[in-house]
């Protein structure tokens, strides 16, 4: 049977070193942040995901970002090799992680670079962000290995954020939402809704009609509720600091088989 399982990773103690890129950077509360975290692991848990812990990597500030590290597809994980040089040390602990879920494993390799932020899933589509973490090898990197297995590839420029998903996420019926003045090409999306926050273009699809969004859209939850959707709203103000967002502090895993 199909199960629902998120890999995650424990904020590491250096967390207020992470980069930034698109933001000026402020204070961190590293203590604050991780219980921000473990609200968020408990908000997956209680819509039927089975949380998995990657092991922690200590030394990587960035590295509760685990999204960035592995895109998954079907049952092929691919590991990422990310345009910032200090964060490719993450990789290794997630690769692990999804060998012993059973996935098959390949890898970005030079000189391609490929964050997981930036791939956006929806249906069988598999839109890439070529910006400043992923490049146009590692935009072919992704064909290569999705596209035999169904997927169909589409590329999409990011210049205004540091990933396609801190721009556009998508609803459970495909439509992809953003904030438009942080994407660059949403006629690139067949159905595209503007929201009134740029906090509110980040869902995690819980299941049925299940959101989990930050508390900082409060706009656009209404509007999501108003649509027929259940918001589920978590504090990541932490994060958000570090231009995280809900969707890189898990790696959602729907179609692996247990």
């Amino acid at each position: 049977m199909p199960s629902k399982k998120a890999l995650v990773r424990r904020p590491a103690p250096r967390l207020a070193e992470g980069l930034v890129t698109h933001v000026e950077r402020e204070g961190v509360d590293v203590g604050r942040a991780v219980e921000q975290w473990e609200t968020y692991a408990q908000a997956l848990r209680a819509h039927g995901w089975e949380t998995i812990e990657v092991d922690p990597a200590d030394d990587c500030p960035d590295s509760v970002f685990v999204e960035d590290t592995v895109v998954v597809f079907r049952n092929v994980a691919l590991i990422a090799r990310s345009g910032a040089e200090s964060r490719r040390a993450e990789t290794p602990g997630v690769e692990e992680a999804v060998a012993s879920l059973g996935c098959s494993v390949t890898r970005v390799g030079e000189p391609g670079t490929l964050d997981g932020g930036d791939v956006l899933k929806v249906g069988d589509t598999v839109y890439v962000g070529r910006g400043g973490r992923t490049d146009a090898a590692g935009v072919r990197q992704v064909r290569a290995a999705f596209e035999p297995l169904g997927a169909r590839v589409v590329a999409v420029p990011v210049a205004e954020v540091l990933h396609l998903k801190s721009a556009v996420t998508a609803l459970p019926d495909g439509t992809v939402v953003g904030h438009v003045p942080r994407v660059d090409a949403p006629s690139l999306f067949p159905r595209f809704l503007p929201v009134p926050e740029a906090a509110g273009a980040h869902v995690v699809l819980l299941g049925g009609d299940g959101l989990l969004m930050a508390a900082s859209a409060p706009r656009t939850a209404e509007l999501f509720a108003d649509l027929g959707y259940e918001p589920v709203p978590v504090d990541i103000g932490e994060f958000e600091k570090l231009e995280g967002c809900v969707t890189c502090l898990s790696v959602r895993l729907r179609e692996l088989h247990a």
